[in-house]
Parts: structure tokens; C-alpha cells; sequence
């Protein structure tokens, strides 16, 4: 309802995960982010603030 409902006026960003296939179909701009690198497979644990 919010994307459908949403004035063409209104630049509508949403972010996440496993956006469904609905939401992804109704967008005008789809992008995903994968992980290249990153210090989590060093050992390196989640940090409060940041990813936490």
C-alpha cells in the first residue's frame, strides 16, 4: 500500500534484505550490495554501533 500510495513527488527509499518479489517488481531502482571482503572471516566479531 505504501509504494502504491506513495505521490510521484516522493522520492521512496527502502533498504534491507529479501525484499519481496512485489516490492522489488513495483520499483523503479533495484540495487544489491554483496559481500567482496570482509574481517568477520579474520575472526574479527561484530562490533557494538556498528554492525550491532
Amino acid at each position: 500500500d505504501l509504494i502504491k500510495h506513495t505521490p510521484a513527488t516522493i522520492e521512496l527509499v527502502l533498504t534491507g534484505r529479501c525484499a519481496p518479489a512485489a516490492v522489488i517488481k513495483a520499483a523503479d531502482l533495484v540495487s544489491r550490495i554483496d559481500e567482496v571482503k570482509h574481517y568477520y572471516r579474520r575472526g574479527v566479531k561484530a562490533r557494538i554501533g556498528i554492525e550491532l
